[in-house]
């Protein structure tokens, strides 16, 4: 398994566990983006070793190699000097040289390339991170809006409920209730502290003002003759008795109050 094959295991695994704990969404996301920057930061130091170990492998084949051209000179030393002997053995080093240059060649290209994948994954990586991280306050206001819609939605769930109404109106008809006996009360106590003989009185002299009220209505609607200048006593004059009896107006006891004020006023002519 590649370092970044782990690497991803290990992010998958913490964001599962943190999306199932997620109690508070906007902890998760900074918890992720700090579990993220956390993974970068180790794989950016496996990396650094994986390009250590790729410049060492050149190191020791740029080595071998000069070494196997160092044996090559001695051979050809060896040659002119007509020492063939030492031609031959300063010759098999150099082809050991040269094998194990080679083959150090070839793993550093390997590894060299390897690195570089490395390298653009690392790259891939962190603008994946900064990516999560421009978008983390994004999601945070969403979450944020789905959270009020829900809020509002269980309030208006709870208006729905018809109880705390029918609450409402039982305790309004008690207090409309409670009010009325009050009234009552009081209407009670008011009579039994009256005098009764003052309140009869008290309603004849509320009647005659009635009286009074409704004989000058009718005047003023046409339905009795104009009062005279001269009649004493605000009564009307003997010019016109009879009053013009309206639809609703003109009833028995209208009547027998004006034969009244009409018999005062003929004892006042006589006299």
């Amino acid at each position: 398994m590649g370092i970044f094959d782990k690497l991803s295991t290990l992010v998958r695994s913490n964001l599962n566990d943190l999306i199932a704990r997620a109690e508070n969404p906007e902890k998760m996301l900074n918890q992720i983006i700090l579990d993220m920057r956390d993974q970068l930061s180790r794989a950016k130091q496996e990396v650094a070793v994986a390009i250590a170990d790729e410049r060492k492998l050149k190191a020791q084949a740029e080595e071998e190699a000069r070494q196997a051209g160092e044996w090559e000179k001695r051979a050809m030393l060896a040659v002119r000097e007509d020492r063939d002997d030492l031609a031959r053995l300063a010759l098999q080093r150099h082809a050991e040289y040269s094998d194990r240059a080679r083959q150090l060649l070839e793993t550093w290209t390997r590894q060299a390339e390897e690195t570089e994948k490395l390298k653009e994954s690392l790259r891939q990586l962190n603008s994946k991170i900064e990516e999560a991280r421009r978008k983390k306050n994004l999601l945070i206001a969403k979450q944020k809006r789905a959270d009020a819609q829900k809020r509002i939605q269980e309030t208006m769930t709870g208006l729905s409920d018809r109880s705390a109404f029918e609450a409402f109106d039982r305790m309004s008809r008690r207090i409309e209730d409670n009010e009325r006996l009050a009234l009552a009360s009081a209407e009670v106590t008011e009579d039994l502290g009256t005098d009764q003989l003052e309140r009869q009185f008290k309603q004849l002299e509320n009647a005659d003002t009635t009286d009074v009220r409704l004989l000058e209505l009718k005047r003023q609607m046409g339905m009795l003759p104009p009062q005279a200048s001269g009649s004493a006593g605000g009564l009307p004059d003997g010019s016109s008795r009879t009053p013009r009896l309206g639809s609703g107006m003109g009833s028995v006891q209208d009547a027998e109050l004006l034969q009244e004020f009409e018999d005062l006023e003929k004892e006042s002519d006589r006299d």
